[in-house]
């Protein structure tokens, strides 16, 4: 039995899914092979992901395989209650809706663990963290899982040099098909979109401070300076600062940038990126967002003790009075500023990565038992079958080596 919010929106949540499947060719595609193949016949899938469109239309995919599927959001502020309408709707079993409190969140999660379900996949390794703890007696049940994002990855390989991990987890954030394209051009684009939507103010001329910068960090500078904005980039790794240095952005330190900016985004996966110091020195009117995985990045908590006064100023926009005269504003609580004001990524990158969450996890019920590391990279064949299908429904074509050249290629002369 589904835990929902409010089945009467069903409909308008169907108009959203049909939506994103017309622009996600990939997916069509494997829908229609997975209707003929029923490659997860007889399985249980247990998904926590970001609750929209096109999660959503991959839950159907999946269970147009023959999947029994049991969905829950991997945010609270990124479900949308139209569209666990419309899953139900179709008979799928969800537990999720908009502003659950943490309490509500975990019970959701529990519930779609509660089935014995067979492949995991997660974003962010909230169902594997409770597989784990409370329900260790249901993991031998589990073939293996996937996980979506690069914070849930670093849980991952924690827990495995814990010798914690207890079955196979497909690293699908490190497939090239996912950072290339959905950490860089859809974290670039979905954050913007999140942010302007919310704020309604420009970006050009302001200065933007980007702490971070790994596959979406760069994403996120990228469009950052393509709207007009004066670009900071904060980072520990040196190299990833030359990185950063070389493609046109200043660097420093936090504690320096935080005088300086009018728009910040955190996007390290770690905690404690802005804290009180740096509140102390910001401009009146600076905007915080994150959009880093779990809302820890940004110390929000710390930021409501020193506050003088606080007020919403808008949907998903909270001021908090520092002194006489300053206001520093944090967007969706510091939550997924693109999923928590915006729809997250262009359905065109979801596409793209949802077909290696799908793919994945067809290898992984193909290899059920003969999988013997708990850490699995995207098979090599399924990044470069999903890229070659992309290529041909945009309408392009590469060349192929000759056999001279494979030769050439795989002989001493290289």
């Amino acid at each position: 039995m589904s835990e929902i919010r409010d089945i009467t929106l069903a409909e308008s949540g169907a108009r959203k899914i049909e939506w994103v499947r017309k622009n996600m060719p990939l997916l069509r595609n494997l829908e229609l092979e997975f209707e003929r193949e029923k490659p997860f016949a007889g399985k249980r899938i247990a998904l926590s992901i970001h609750l929209e469109a096109k999660t959503a239309y991959l839950c159907k995919v999946l269970a147009a395989g023959g999947a029994e599927m049991y969905i829950t959001g991997s945010n609270p502020l990124s479900t949308q209650d139209d569209i666990a309408a419309a899953l139900v709707e179709c008979g799928l079993n969800v537990y999720a809706w908009y502003g659950a409190t943490d309490e509500e969140y975990n019970r959701h999660i529990s519930s779609v663990l509660e089935h014995d379900t067979n492949i995991i996949i997660d974003d962010g390794g909230d169902l594997v963290h409770m597989l784990h703890t409370k329900y260790q007696d249901k993991i031998c049940h589990v073939i293996g899982g996937c996980e979506e994002t690069t914070t849930g990855i670093i849980r991952l390989i924690a827990m495995e040099k814990a010798g914690e991990l207890k079955f196979p987890m497909v690293l699908v954030n490190n497939a090239e098909c996912k950072h290339f394209f959905d950490n860089r051009y859809g974290t670039g684009q979905s954050v913007w979109d999140g942010i302007m939507r919310t704020t309604n103010l420009i970006v050009a001329g302001k200065v933007v401070v980007v702490a971070g910068y790994g596959w979406c960090g760069k994403g996120v500078a990228m469009r950052a300076k393509g709207l007009g904005a004066q670009v900071i980039v904060t980072e520990v790794n040196p190299v990833k600062a030359i990185e950063a240095v070389m493609d046109g952005f200043d660097v420093m330190p936090m504690k320096e940038a935080a005088a300086l900016g009018d728009f910040f985004v955190t996007v390290t996966g770690c905690s404690g990126v802005i804290t009180e110091e740096d509140f102390r020195v910001m401009k009146n009117g600076a905007i915080l967002s994150n959009a880093g995985h779990f809302d820890v990045e940004v110390d929000v908590k710390g930021l409501k003790e020193i506050a003088l006064e606080t007020r919403e100023e808008r949907k998903n926009i909270m001021g908090y009075r520092i002194d006489e005269e300053r206001w520093i504003y944090v967007l969706g609580e510091g939550r997924l500023v693109n999923l928590a004001c915006g729809d997250g990524h262009p359905a065109e990158i979801m596409d793209m990565s949802f077909a290696i969450q799908a793919l994945s996890a067809k290898y992984l019920v193909e290899h059920a038992g003969n999988l013997t590391e708990k850490i699995i990279q995207v098979p090599r064949e399924v990044d470069e079958e999903v890229a070659a299908r992309k290529l041909a429904y945009m309408g392009k074509k590469i060349d192929t080596l000759t056999q001279e050249q494979v030769a050439y290629l795989n002989s001493s002369a290289v």
